[in-house]
Parts: C-alpha cells; sequence; structure tokens
C-alpha cells in the first residue's frame, strides 16, 4: 500500500474527519512493537509515535512504524524539534505523516516543509528511498505543525498558508501554559478560546485541517463537530 491508501492521508480529499491516538512508549523493542500493534488494531486512522516525549529508541521508532503500517494504519512521528536530521530520521522509517512541535512562524513551517519534501519542492535527501516512493511521497506524506504558544498564535494565519503544511496541530496544554501560565486549561477561558478559535479559523481559510489533543471520548466527540470543516 502507498500513503494514500491508508485512513488518514485518505481524509483529506474525503473531507472526512480522522482520529489517531498518541503513544508514548519506555518499553523494550518486542512489546514496543507489540503496542504498536494492539493499537493498530483499534481501527483508528492513526497513531502517533511520540518521540519528542516518549522514549523511542531508532530501532523502536522503525518498528512501530513497520508494525502500524503493515496492519493498514497509519504511523505518524512526532519529532523533538524542526532540526533537518530529526526529520529525516523520521521520514526515512517510511512514516506516513510527520508532526513537528512549537512552530511559531512561517519561516519555521516553511523549514520543515523544505527538509521533508524530495526536489523541485524541497530538499529531502534520497538514501535508500525507491523511485516508486519518491514520486508519490511528495504528496501523500502529511506534514502536521503544532502551535504551542502564543507567537505560533499570533502568526498562525501565515502558517497555515505555507505550501506543503497540510495540518495545523493544536497543542493545548504548552498553549496554556503560553497563555494563561498554568495547564490544563479550564476551557473556557476567554484568551485560550480565542486561541483555538483564531487557529481554527486560520487553518479553514487556507484549506487546512485542524487537530488537537483529546483525553477522553466526551472531548473526541466535541473536537470532532468543532473542526470537521
Amino acid at each position: 500500500m502507498t500513503a494514500e491508501n491508508y485512513p488518514l492521508p485518505s481524509t483529506l480529499p474525503s473531507a472526512t474527519p480522522g482520529l489517531s491516538f498518541s503513544t508514548l512508549s519506555g518499553q523494550d523493542l518486542p512489546l514496543c512493537v507489540r503496542q504498536a500493534q494492539i493499537l493498530a488494531l483499534t481501527g483508528l486512522d492513526g497513531i502517533i509515535i511520540d518521540c519528542e516525549h516518549g522514549h523511542f529508541s531508532d530501532d523502536q521508532m522503525h518498528n512501530s512504524v513497520s508494525a502500524i503500517a503493515a496492519l493498514g494504519r497509519c504511523p505518524i512521528i512526532r519529532v523533538r524539534g524542526p532540526q533537518p536530521d530529526l526529520l529525516k530520521r523520521a521520514l526515512d522509517t517510511g512514516a506516513h505523516a510527520l508532526m513537528v512541535p512549537m512552530i511559531n512562524t512561517a519561516e519555521e513551517a516553511a523549514e520543515v516543509v523544505k527538509f521533508s519534501k524530495f526536489p523541485p519542492q524541497g530538499l529531502r535527501g534520497q538514501g535508500l528511498t525507491l523511485p516508486e516512493y519518491m514520486k508519490s511521497a511528495n504528496e501523500t506524506i502529511l506534514t502536521i505543525v503544532q502551535i504551542e504558544t502564543s507567537e505560533g498564535v499570533k502568526n498562525v494565519d501565515a502558517i497555515a498558508a505555507v505550501p506543503g503544511v497540510d495540518y495545523v496541530f493544536i497543542g493545548p496544554n504548552d498553549l496554556a501554559m503560553s497563555l494563561l501560565g498554568y495547564t490544563p486549561a479550564k476551557g473556557d477561558e476567554p484568551v485560550f478560546v480565542d486561541a483555538i478559535e483564531k487557529v481554527v479559523a486560520a487553518a479553514r481559510k487556507h484549506g487546512q485541517w485542524t487537530g488537537r489533543l483529546v483525553n477522553d471520548g466526551p472531548q473526541a466527540a466535541e473536537a470532532l463537530k468543532k473542526y470537521d470543516k
């Protein structure tokens, strides 16, 4: 299967909301892979392999991607930051989506896109990738940028306008710390609500999807209604 045949990339043209699960790992390799397989069997559209806060080695990252993809789900890697070497390592696993935290400016978003795309759209190195993969990767691998600070909210319209950005993802806990000085947000603070609405509006304006972290079923149902374009 190519990435466009998997559930999460397919939600973009079909305008269907997607659901993913974020996983942290402190397990050894066999348990890490088994955890990925169990989550993939739930039927969620994607599984986020959290290499920002999780304890994933390169072996765990690679094997988790393979385990998730083999079961027809979308492996999403959240990297530690926007550095090109981190993006390259994550993409070379065969991940179907790349999530990059703490994007605060359009320039930062453009750098992520540049090092996530093969020429002529970007500067991603070839490595040992197959020609068929290179033909489709630029169009099928999702680039997800996270808005987690007041600066990111201020610049979100320009960030969402960057060609090659597919998803704008709200990090509510870090955003609450930036805006309110505490976390989690109660959810009804005017400055927090306004920030969320600004992110959603910017994404819709530029034809992007919006995502956010939720902690339970009712929050997920509410988010689906709010962010469904």
